[in-house]
């Protein structure tokens, strides 16, 4: 070892001693780490392209895609009947809510206060088996923590264990906080079934409560997420770059999901909504038609038309420019709007000419069909500042930064939300950025270098700018990981009849990717050498249960967890979303029947978990010992070690 080696091993133990500063607090360190090793590893929650389904998700996660019930079966068995087992479920998902009904209903309703507690308890202690005493600690809620921690640790020194429990419980009743304490062992219930929760991708876009979502996961203990293409615009969109401002209003206006950016967000409309009725309110906007849910006020329909219309070509004009001031993305066929003849109402693409919808574009100018009106360019002005001033979005994009990534390897899985981009020979596709070519993992790593430019790089506008239009490649771009089709058209799918001209060609990679050798690769070019127990989560591409896709390809190597959580695609799937549970027995994929609501699910203790699958099932339990995190308590306690061994040889002079 090198002088230098030595002086930073040196200087590393003794930052540590001040931590552990006696032989005794140091063994004592390693003895609790190496039992954190033999506990079973925490499960693991896999969910993907929420798009907005906030009630679906909200109970998703409240039910850890059926964790809980499994939970309350091991517990009770056939001690309890179906029915309560339904109710104790649905209180711990909904336990506000819930109470406020049985207490309605029930007679005697300190008895059931009494029964209830019992269970919840069980449970609770059943649930919290699996984790350190500090752990459970940590996770207790403050009020009732002491309490808590009295009913679920055996008490070894207690004779009558049973009356000691049911005095506290007694005593809880007859303080009338049996309803807090119900409320507080659910949640705490809640939190224990999942030790950490992968979000793999598109938050946002099409249902209305993205930023009840974001909401949600900023409370919740553990979690990161992996970019898809949706959340990437909203990114763009919260840094202010304003194409893709355009892009998120213009999918808001599309799925009539303006309350999002209007009432979740903050974000001020007028000046749009004001342009567009008195630009376009003689003009043609039947391409521009709105996709209504239950809820949409359809007295606003012509209006939201117009101002679809108006984003639209907003969004085209700015994209014009991003692609001429960026030839390296390559983009050069998207630039439609110098294609159009506007005396024949056609336009020439891919070597055909297709007649258009419409041709009553009064903002464009034909000689510089790119260049904004000074009209559009205020407007544009002012939601790229309403965008850049709103809180609540920028508190979550930053959310989105710090637990978020292109990618993550995690306990021997890799995640990410859209493909490897690759060609027809299974070759990883190259991208020239910045004059070198970057393909497979570089190629993500490169990419998500730009997208936190794009947003942090506040010193150098050059540097931010560049990220900005790099992040709505990513959105948008051929070789784009997280898009992963040779183009979007958006223009034709407005604007052309033939559905011929609409049609986006997927990456190779989806051709691919149930060919082992081709998964091995991805596997091994992530890092992930034991390919044998290695798996891929991905999402971004619905699976179309109705046409007999399968969620689970090569041979277990590779799931598609995209199963339909959106509203928008569960016509096309035939479920309502595939979730993935990986816990110490193994891997288990969910399939999710249609949601109807919480208030349902509540009254009528409805459960959305259709069909539940074992894909892989270990002999022996999977501990902590074998996770990531087992590697990092392993490397601590080789630290600790030579610590230990300075302090007995005399090196480091014990601190107590």
């Amino acid at each position: 070892m090198s002088g230098r080696s030595e002086d930073l091993e040196k200087k590393l133990i003794y930052s540590l001693s001040k931590q552990f500063p006696t032989k005794a607090a140091a063994s004592t360190e390693m003895i609790n780490l190496q039992s954190i090793l033999n506990l079973p590893k925490g499960t693991e929650h896999f969910l993907t392209d929420i798009h907005g389904e906030y009630e679906q998700f909200n109970h998703v996660l409240k039910n850890g895609s059926g964790s809980v019930r499994r939970k309350i079966d091991e517990e009770f068995g056939n001690t309890l009947t179906i029915r309560d087992k339904k109710c104790l479920a649905t209180l711990i998902y909904y336990p506000e809510e819930k109470l406020s009904l049985i207490e309605k209903e029930e007679e005697n309703i300190d008895d059931w206060y009494r029964i209830t507690l019992h269970r919840l308890v069980a449970l609770t202690r059943r649930v919290a088996s699996k984790y350190t005493r500090s752990k459970v600690r940590k996770a207790l809620p403050k009020d009732f923590a002491y309490v808590i921690e009295e009913l679920i640790t055996e008490k070894a020194e207690v004779q009558d264990k049973e009356g000691y429990y049911n005095s506290i419980i007694s005593t809880i009743i007859w303080l009338r906080r049996a309803p807090e304490f119900i409320t507080a062992l659910s949640n705490l219930i809640q939190t224990l079934v999942i030790d950490h929760l992968h979000i793999v991708g598109d938050i946002y876009d099409r249902g209305p409560g993205a930023h009840i979502i974001m909401d949600t996961l900023l409370g919740y203990h553990s979690v990161d997420i992996e970019w898809g293409n949706h959340d990437i615009i909203w990114m763009a969109a919260a840094s202010g770059h304003p194409l893709s401002i355009a892009t998120v209003i213009r999918l808001s206006v599309r799925y009539a999901n303006l309350a999002t950016l209007e009432e979740g967000y903050g974000i001020n409309l007028v000046p749009l909504v004001t342009f567009a009725m008195e630009t376009y309110k003689d003009s043609d906007c039947t391409p521009f038609k709105i996709r209504p849910g239950e809820e949409y006020n359809r007295h606003d329909m012509d209006m939201d038309e117009m101002v679809h219309k108006a984003i639209f070509v907003i969004q085209m004009k700015l994209e014009g420019q991003l692609i001429k001031r960026r030839p390296e993305f390559e983009m050069e066929d998207r630039l439609v709007l110098s294609d159009i003849d506007y005396d024949k109402g056609t336009i020439g693409l891919y070597g055909k000419t297709w007649p258009l919808k419409c041709c009553d574009f009064p903002t464009i100018d034909r000689s510089d069909p790119y260049r904004l009106t000074p009209e559009e360019e205020e407007v544009m002005e002012r939601l790229t500042a309403a965008f850049m001033h709103s809180e609540k979005l920028q508190k979550h994009v930053r959310f989105l930064y710090s637990k978020g990534s292109m990618y993550r390897v995690y306990n021997g899985n890799l995640l990410y939300h859209g493909c490897v981009p690759m060609d027809e020979n299974g070759d990883f596709m190259s991208m020239r950025i910045d004059g070198r070519e970057y393909a497979g993992k570089a190629l993500y790593d490169i990419l998500e270098t730009y997208a936190r430019k794009a947003y942090y790089a506040t010193k150098d506008r050059n540097e931010r700018k560049k990220g900005q239009d790099y992040m709505y490649y990513i959105w948008t771009g051929a070789k784009s990981p997280v898009f992963g089709k040779d183009r979007m058209a958006t223009f034709e799918s407005y604007m052309i009849e033939d559905k011929e001209a609409c049609r986006e060609e997927k990456n190779p990679y989806y051709g691919l990717r149930d060919n082992e050798e081709i998964v091995d690769r991805i596997l091994k070019e992530f890092g992930l050498e034991d390919v044998e127990n290695a798996h891929i989560v991905n999402g971004h591409v619905p699976v179309e249960l109705k046409k007999g896709e399968s969620p689970v390809l090569c041979g277990g190597k590779l799931f598609i967890i995209d199963g339909g959580f959106s509203k928008a695609y569960q016509s096309k799937t035939g479920i309502a979303g595939y979730t993935l549970v990986y816990n110490s027995h193994g891997l288990r994929l969910v399939a999710h029947e249609p949601f109807t609501s919480a208030e349902d699910a509540i009254r009528n203790e409805t459960d959305i978990v259709s069909d539940s699958e074992i894909i892989e099932s270990r002999t022996e339990r999977i501990l902590v010992e074998d996770t990531d995190t087992g590697r990092e308590l392993r490397e601590q306690i080789a630290e600790l070690a030579v610590l230990l061994s300075a302090y007995e040889d005399g090196t480091i002079p014990e601190r107590g």
